[in-house]
C-alpha cells in the first residue's frame, strides 16, 4: 500500500450508498420537473403528429424510471449497501479548490465580461494553485486574453461578452 494512501478505517466522511441515493433522487426529480414541462406542451399525438411535448415527456419518463432503479438498487442490492466513503476531507478541500474559483469566474464574466474575468481567473490559478511566479503568470494571461480577443473580436469578427460593466469598453470593441 502506498504511504499516501488512506485506509477506509481512517477516512470518514459520507458513504457512497448515501451519495447514489441523493443522486437518484435528484435525477427522479429532473425527469419530473421534464415531464411537467411537456405535459404543459402538450405531451399527446395531435392530428399533424407528436405534440412539442411528446418526446420530452419520455425523456423524462426514462429519467424517473432510471432514478427510481439506482434508488431502490443502492438500498436492495444483493451485496448490501457501498459503505465506503465516497469522498474524504482531503479529497473533497481539492476539489473545491478547483470548483469554487471556476464559480467565482463564471459569476465575475457577468460583471466584468469574459477577457478580464479570464485574465484574473488565469493569473490566480497559476499563482495559487500552480505556485508560478506572479510575473509568469501576468504574463500568460496576457497572452492569452489578448490571443483570444484578437481571434475572436479582430480576425472572426465574433464579439465575446464584455460584462454588464465594460471595463474593455474604451478599446471600441
Amino acid at each position: 500500500m502506498e504511504p499516501n494512501v488512506h485506509s477506509d478505517a481512517a477516512r470518514s466522511g459520507v458513504s457512497t450508498h448515501v451519495v447514489e441515493a441523493v443522486v437518484a433522487l435528484l435525477i427522479i426529480l429532473l425527469g419530473a420537473t421534464v415531464i411537467f414541462g411537456s405535459r404543459k406542451l402538450g405531451s399527446g399525438w395531435t392530428s399533424d403528429g407528436p405534440g412539442a411535448g411528446y418526446f420530452p415527456f419520455y425523456i423524462g419518463l426514462i429519467l424517473c424510471i432510471s432514478g427510481a432503479g439506482v434508488f431502490f438498487q443502492t438500498f436492495l442490492s444483493k451485496k448490501g449497501r457501498n459503505t465506503e466513503i465516497f469522498v474524504d476531507s482531503e479529497q473533497l478541500k481539492r476539489v473545491l479548490s478547483v470548483l469554487l474559483p471556476a464559480l467565482v469566474y463564471v459569476l465575475a464574466i457577468q460583471f466584468i465580461g469574459i477577457y478580464v474575468a479570464s485574465f484574473a481567473y488565469i493569473a490566480l490559478f497559476m499563482i495559487v494553485l500552480g505556485k508560478y511566479s506572479p510575473v509568469k503568470s501576468v504574463i500568460v494571461a496576457v497572452a492569452v486574453c489578448t490571443l483570444f480577443f484578437m481571434m475572436f473580436e479582430v480576425w472572426f469578427k465574433v464579439p465575446l461578452f464584455k460584462g454588464a460593466l465594460n471595463p474593455l469598453g474604451f478599446l471600441g470593441y
